[in-house]
């Protein structure tokens, strides 16, 4: 429950101060930010999709106010892996005017508890929880509220002790990124320092994140809710969810990427569109997927992944990332030709070899917050910066 000391106003959460959700469901509790819209919802019966799209990775509050302190109540959705360490509680990142002035947890929430062995998972209800921000600076200020981008969110109830309006167009543009559970947020340590969310800030732009962890697929519906939200910059990170979930052959790949490239086309016929590839990931540079978790591993307490498919299967047409940059540099070269607003990145230029002797992965597929926040700069250096595809040429 809210203390009292407040003249506590409370507001609607609606879609004018939120940000980076493209749907909102009203639930029991309050609103549940999604990243993929209801028509796309009904279109698949994965739960890895289902929960990924509903962690509401770069989606943020964001309104201009005088408040000194803000309450947001929330029921979070808890992941708890059986055999494995506890998870640490999401973050929430509080902005002022652009600059990280405060973090904090929400303790409670439901939780889903997760069986990687057998595949099963059990959900069990609780509480919502309160997070408060306080001592805030005076005067008239925008406030941008992140969102755990690892944690299911509903949205009870938002308090300010000042009354507070939606933040007028600032004229930024919008940078829509599609990616795997790297893009998502992976191991990064809050919201704001997942690599889409760093790079986005220093390009100045506005990010609405489809990272969707385990589902960068391809998926026909993904690519229709891309071409179907207004963006000025597009790109997609396209390689390691195809091996390590083994879903198909180089036969159906090259098609499915022409597809999913024409649908955006459909929506964004000119606007600059960059595909990238994997970073750099050891086990699936020349061994096909599919990847598995390392049970010896999980019965010591650790998660790590191996890839589990022989390398001698290429010649079948079985996908490993190398397989894949090659292909997607080749498909990109090819229809550049007739598209001067479609570029290629190589990922190992945001995560190659030397970086991993450096940073390794943790786990052996996610990068932790130190390679997120390379990653970010790096992104940022070659996609914003002059001469790269994001640049702004309006000056």
């Amino acid at each position: 429950m809210h203390t009292t000391e407040h003249d506590w106003i409370t507001t609607p959460i609606t879609a004018d101060i939120l940000r980076g959700a493209l749907d909102l469901e009203h639930t029991a509790h309050g609103v549940l930010p999604h990243r993929l819209p209801a028509w796309a919802r009904a279109q698949y019966t994965d739960g890895q999709l289902a929960m990924a799209e509903a962690q509401p990775s770069g989606v943020r509050l964001v309104f201009r106010t005088r408040a000194t302190a803000v309450e947001l109540d929330t029921l979070p959705t808890k992941r708890v892996y059986a055999g494995a360490p506890p998870r640490p509680d999401g973050v929430y990142d509080l902005l002022v005017d652009g600059r990280l002035a405060g973090q904090s947890t929400v303790t409670g929430g439901n939780t889903l508890a997760i069986d990687l062995a057998t595949g099963t998972a059990e959900s069990r209800p609780g509480p919502v929880g309160t997070l408060r921000f306080t001592d805030l600076p005076g005067g008239v200020k925008t406030v941008e509220l992140w969102l755990p981008h690892n944690e299911t969110t509903e949205l009870v109830a938002l308090r300010t002790d000042a009354p507070i309006e939606p933040v007028p167009d600032r004229g930024r543009k919008v940078w829509l990124h599609h990616g795997s559970s790297i893009s998502h947020g992976s191991d990064a340590a809050s919201p704001t320092a997942i690599w889409p969310a760093l790079a986005a800030s220093l390009g100045g732009v506005e990010l609405i994140n489809l990272g969707l962890g385990g589902s960068a697929l391809l998926d026909p519906f993904t690519a229709r809710t891309m071409r179907d939200t207004p963006a000025d910059l597009i790109s997609i990170k396209i390689g390691i969810n195809l091996v390590n979930a083994d879903l198909m052959r180089l036969r159906a790949f090259t098609p499915a990427v022409h597809g999913f490239l024409d649908t955006i086309r459909e929506g964004h016929p000119t606007t600059p569109l960059l595909v990238v590839s994997a970073i750099l990931c050891p086990i699936h540079e020349d061994t096909p997927g599919p990847a598995a978790f390392d049970v010896s591993a999980l019965s010591a307490g650790k998660l790590r992944f191996q890839a589990t498919g022989d390398p001698a299967e290429r010649a079948a047409g079985k996908l490993t990332l190398r397989v894949i940059r090659e292909e997607l540099s080749r498909i990109v070269k090819q229809r550049a030709a007739d598209d001067p607003h479609l570029h290629y990145l190589d990922g190992r230029d945001l995560y190659g070899e030397a970086d991993a002797d450096e940073l390794p992965l943790p786990d052996e597929l996610h990068p932790d917050a130190a390679t997120h926040r390379r990653i970010g700069e790096r992104f940022a250096a070659l996609a914003f910066a002059d001469g790269g595809p994001f640049a702004d040429h309006s000056a």
